[in-house]
């Protein structure tokens, strides 16, 4: 199995209401902000470890583990003996982690002895970079350098599309309390690995069974060998109930004022997800021209998880985009 280089340490604070597990790797350094990074959709703050790895010059990284993702519940749940599902409701609401970003970095800030509104640097992957855009345009003063590995945001929706939109929610919804939506089992560590090597063809094994421990767990502690299953509320699976609405994000990307750092795999992820042209490359890429300070970087040989394909490329242009 995968060696770790850099052991990380978990805390855990609570945040508006929800029990956030944060995983530590490093110590504060002088002159240097801690830096903050941000797991996708239906992934986990170890996500990381493989680029904390990689760099060269040790930072003080704070990964949390997104609200009902990893070991992140309710305050009043204990993830450490209930089992999943454990839900926070039957939907999740994007504005709510850039609530609960802009509460994380003001706790981190206190733990450091720093400005509440002192800046940090971020870190984001797919919707954690969607999450870094908008709190960078939202919260300018907060950020100091961002890279957004695949963030590509969604398409534009119409407002003649709500009402449709709503209703396909409400659908959802229902079906989630029919038990229709589930998450799928696994059988054992091994399974759950070669679940994540299915949809990274990359993946080395070792990796694969390293990220496993962490990406899930035995529904029954007592059997390691029998059922795993992802550790995510399964309400993240209902679609968010409110339209992406490409204006609002683009007056707020317009206002960021971190460097920004767009990083994209050489696979074209977009293509594979809206094959009708729903969304593209090109279409990001006219996005991107109204952040004032941003720059666009490729990773060869790698696709939406290039940060386990390609963690020491991954690794190198964060560190030159942070220094």
């Amino acid at each position: 199995m995968y060696q770790v280089l850099r052991p990380s340490h978990s805390t855990f604070e609570t945040l508006r209401g929800v029990r956030l597990h944060l995983r530590h790797w490093g110590q504060p350094q002088a002159q240097q902000p801690p830096v903050l990074l941000l797991h996708g959709w239906m992934d986990v703050s170890a996500s990381w470890q493989f680029v904390v790895d990689a760099l060269r010059t040790p930072r003080l990284c704070i990964a949390p583990d997104w609200r009902g993702f990893g070991l992140s519940t309710a305050a009043h749940l204990d993830v450490a003996h209930a089992p999943p599902p454990y839900g926070l409701g039957d939907h999740y609401l994007f504005a709510d982690y850039l609530g609960d970003l802009d509460a994380l970095i003001e706790r981190v800030n206190q733990r450091l002895g720093r400005a509440l509104d002192a800046p940090v640097d971020l870190v984001g992957h797919s919707m954690g970079g969607n999450v870094a855009m908008l709190y960078a345009g939202v919260r300018p003063q907060r950020v100091r350098r961002l890279v957004n590995l695949e963030g590509f945001g969604l398409p534009a929706t119409d407002p003649a599309q709500a009402p449709r939109h709503l209703a396909r929610w409400l659908d959802e919804l229902a079906a989630l309390r029919r038990g229709d939506i589930v998450l799928k089992t696994y059988r054992g560590r091994h399974g759950v690995a070669q679940r994540l090597m299915k949809t990274n063809r990359r993946l080395p094994p070792e990796r694969a069974l390293w990220l496993a421990q962490h990406w899930a767990r035995p529904t029954d502690p007592t059997q390691p060998d029998g059922e795993w299953v992802i550790l995510g509320d399964v309400a993240h699976k209902v679609r968010g109930s409110q339209p992406y609405r490409l204006d609002e994000v683009l007056a707020i990307w317009a206002a960021i004022e971190a460097p920004v750092l767009a990083v994209q795999a050489s696979d074209d992820s977009l293509a594979q997800w809206f094959p009708r042209g729903e969304h593209s490359l090109a279409e990001y890429h006219r996005r991107l021209q109204v952040v004032r300070h941003c720059r666009i970087a490729h990773v060869n040989d790698a696709g939406h998880m290039l940060h386990h394909d390609q963690p020491q490329r991954v690794a190198e242009l964060i560190e030159q985009h942070l220094a």
